[in-house]
């Protein structure tokens, strides 16, 4: 397995070993000592799938104390621009983001620590994806950012006749008016 940090150092991109053969192939999508020695020291609790088409973004999502959320993403098939937002008030990365191709061919995963929002946009005609959360959801304490803050910036890959958005996620704030928390308190 390959690890690689990212231009913002607690996200990792994973790169798992894939053996295929004329069967198919097989990889595992975790490991908890492998996972572990990579710095991943997670105890998930809740396993989540999603579909979606061509042209949606989901997030950018995440929810508040004590219910933040670290997650592991990985998508089974099609392929997504998986984008995550630093959110950590006083973090030297605060406001920057990431976005990185996750496809059921790469079959890369994306860890994804406590203090982020995160979203995806959907680059293939159907793409499933699966991850794992270190807490469960909790609707009481959701939060999210709106997916096209012109001060962030995101670039979904989507043409803007295409995109395909909820309405939930059309009435999320900007970053400038949304809830943050500080994410090095111990109240998480």
């Amino acid at each position: 397995m390959n690890v690689i940090k990212t231009e913002i150092p607690d996200i990792l991109l994973i790169e798992p070993d894939v053996y295929p053969d004329q069967r198919g192939y097989f990889f595992e999508t975790w490991n908890e000592d492998r996972y572990k020695k990579a710095g991943i020291n997670c105890n998930w609790m809740q396993d989540n799938e999603s579909k979606s088409f061509y042209g949606v973004i989901r997030g950018l999502h995440y929810q508040k104390p004590p219910y933040t959320q670290a997650k592991l993403i990985r998508v089974i098939t099609g392929t997504i621009l998986d984008t995550v937002l630093d959110i950590r008030k006083g973090s030297l990365t605060f406001g920057k983001y990431i976005s990185v191709e996750l496809s059921g061919d790469n079959k890369r995963q994306l860890f994804i620590p406590r203090g982020f929002a995160h979203g995806f946009s959907v680059l293939s005609d159907v793409a499933v994806i699966q991850y794992k959360c270190d807490n469960l959801y909790m609707p009481s304490h959701e939060c999210g950012i709106r997916f096209d803050d012109p001060k962030i910036g995101i670039d979904w890959k989507i043409p803007s006749e295409k995109i395909i958005v909820s309405p939930k996620d059309l009435k999320q704030p900007l970053l400038a008016n949304a809830e943050l928390i500080d994410f090095n308190s111990d109240k998480q």
